[in-house]
């Protein structure tokens, strides 16, 4: 089983921010696999599909960007032997990069470092480029909108990225 959670903010303010890419991307592959994300479990709204005749449980955490741990953790807790995927925003990465890491720090994520926190450093990241915008404070930055046309090929890629691992 393979385990894809998506990192973002619960609230619908914060659909379409950078920091949303990668619980767009999981809905991007909710469509991919013919399944919705919309059960409540694990702190999260949770869909089951199969990809490459593998078992995916696809992961939206409802607890805040900074809080992710706390459902990543319940959801590693019931399926303790699988594969987990983190898709998360990078603004380290130049807008567009998509980077795929098998393990590896937090560095300046909070809902990596909440992860970490959590189950510590072993689990997969598919990261999406993000860039930086510096005359904007960080945070402002992130829960910015992004431009949807710029975007929407991206965050393909960034799904195709993920089905590429599984």
């Amino acid at each position: 089983m393979v385990i894809i959670v998506g990192l973002g903010n619960p609230d619908a303010k914060y659909n379409g921010t950078y920091h949303n890419v990668g619980f767009e991307t999981v809905d991007i592959l909710a469509e991919r696999l013919k399944t919705t994300v919309d059960k409540k479990k694990f702190k999260a709204l949770v869909g089951e599909g199969f990809l490459n005749g593998e078992k995916v449980l696809l992961v939206k955490p409802q607890t805040y960007m900074n809080l992710s741990g706390e459902s990543v953790v319940l959801v590693k807790e019931k399926y303790k032997d699988a594969r987990i995927i983190v898709v998360v925003d990078d603004i380290d990465l130049p807008r567009g990069n998509i980077r795929y890491r098998e393990h590896g720090s937090a560095g300046t994520h909070n809902g990596l470092r909440s992860i970490v926190s959590h189950i510590g450093q072993d689990f997969e990241r598919v990261k999406i480029g993000v860039g930086r915008d510096i005359s904007l404070d960080l945070a402002d930055y992130v829960l910015s909108k992004y431009d949807k046309d710029i975007f929407a090929p991206i965050l393909q890629s960034a799904a195709d990225a993920v089905c590429e691992r599984i």
